[in-house]
């Protein structure tokens, strides 16, 4: 077990769950948070868990904001301009893998023996079946190539320092915490104040995995990942688009008109996204728990909860 542990992005969807998880079991937490941030109120009230403010760009600063260098293991989750246009914004792209490589020597200087950095499936682009730890990686915009940089540079790093290195790249995660404007964050925004919607015909292959899922595995990478892994992180089964977005609509409200076909495909869309999680199992025992009913159903939850 974990007995001390660093989050990046602690206030985002996946740090906020994986740091209940860590205290669940006893392991110390240190929430790594942009400074000036409004969500602090994602993380659990709870005398394991102590809070350093410190962005990405300033992320080689952290061994010094502390006196406290005996931690074991560090979560890398924090990136900036990980939606939108901001994709491309080279600039700020470039800065986060500066940021990423800077964490593994801060790691380093911290006590941390493990290093688990947060990819994403736009590592590999456009591809047509099962994403698996060897499959080819084409990124097309900014974000991909620097996530897919970001994990080479920062794998190199942690053998040059001594640190056990496991990078996860994760597909599509959801639950309680998600932002408004991904698509399941946006549909149950719609769905709940009965407004009209407009998305394509669904008919995508895709992958969803529930946040509380998706911070377990994490976990698991950083207590049992073998050192130089890549894990495609999600649920390892798919289902058409279309099926997941009548599942919000039936939850909410099954008389509203969905919309689909409403929208056409974007340039380059991304028509299949599956993760093959075998190699995450055998290493690490994760298995996904959580159906996306039941799953979305909690997650609307949370965001009528989070209306009042």
């Amino acid at each position: 077990m974990i007995k001390k542990a660093i989050i990046t992005g602690a206030t985002g969807m996946i740090g906020s769950t994986l740091a209940k998880q860590l205290i669940a079991q006893g392991t110390q937490v240190l929430a790594v948070v942009r400074p000036g941030t409004k969500k602090l109120a994602n993380l659990p009230d709870s005398p394991m868990l102590s809070l350093v403010e410190c962005g990405v760009d300033e992320i080689s600063t952290l061994p010094e904001k502390l006196a406290n260098h005996e931690w074991n293991c560090f979560f890398h989750l924090a990136w900036a301009d990980a939606f939108g246009g901001g994709r491309n914004d080279m600039d700020s792209q470039i800065g986060n893998i500066t940021g990423t490589v800077h964490a593994v020597r801060a790691a380093a200087a911290m006590g941390c023996n493990v290093f688990v950095g947060a990819g994403s499936q736009a590592e590999y682009g456009r591809v047509e079946g099962k994403l698996r730890p060897e499959t080819p990686t084409f990124p097309e915009n900014g974000y991909g190539m620097a996530k897919l940089c970001a994990g080479e540079m920062s794998r190199v790093e942690c053998k040059k320092l001594g640190l056990r290195h496991v990078w996860v790249r994760i597909l599509s995660i959801y639950g309680p915490g998600d932002n408004a404007y991904t698509l399941v964050g946006s549909a149950i925004e719609s769905f709940l104040d009965g407004k009209e919607t407009a998305f394509t015909a669904g008919e995508q292959m895709w992958d969803y995995l529930y946040s509380e899922d998706a911070a377990h595995a994490i976990l698991l990478a950083g207590e049992k990942g073998h050192d130089g892994a890549v894990y495609p992180l999600g649920g390892g089964t798919v289902r058409p688009l279309k099926e997941y977005i009548l599942a919000i609509r039936d939850a909410i409200n099954p008389s509203l008109n969905a919309g689909l076909g409403k929208r056409p495909y974007m340039e380059g869309q991304v028509m299949h996204l599956e993760a093959d999680i075998s190699a995450l199992t055998a290493d690490t025992g994760f298995m996904p728990q959580m159906d996306f009913e039941t799953g979305i159903r909690k997650t609307i939850d949370w965001v009528k909860e989070t209306r009042k």
